[in-house]
């Protein structure tokens, strides 16, 4: 029974962090203020997939002027897989959360 328990607390967490990264991404593409950013890095995660293969995640960042002129650095919510460091892209953000941008489209 215990398992079960966990297992549903597990399950929750992860739906509730999606949820909120679903909400705040909307709210950035809703209310955010549009800037020309530029890809400032790209971190890669390796793991060991199910099939014995490995997998790899990669987290774009982005570096652009805040709203004080102030450099920001944010995580973007996805890049296409094409984006290299060094790109100049679009974003929005908000400016009480400037480390989380979206691309614009």
């Amino acid at each position: 029974m215990e398992k079960y328990i966990l297992f549903g607390a597990v399950v929750a967490l992860i739906i509730g962090f999606l949820v909120y990264t679903v909400i705040r991404n909307g709210r950035i593409r809703k209310n955010g203020v549009e800037a020309d950013a530029v890809v400032s890095r790209i971190e890669e995660e390796q793991t060991v997939s199910s099939e014995d293969g490995v997998d790899y995640k990669y987290t774009h960042y982005v570096t652009y002027r805040g709203p004080n002129g102030e450099t920001v650095e944010a995580k973007l919510d996805h890049a296409p897989g094409r984006t290299r460091v060094g790109d100049a892209v679009k974003i929005k953000y908000l400016p009480e959360k400037p480390h989380f941008a979206v691309l614009v489209k």
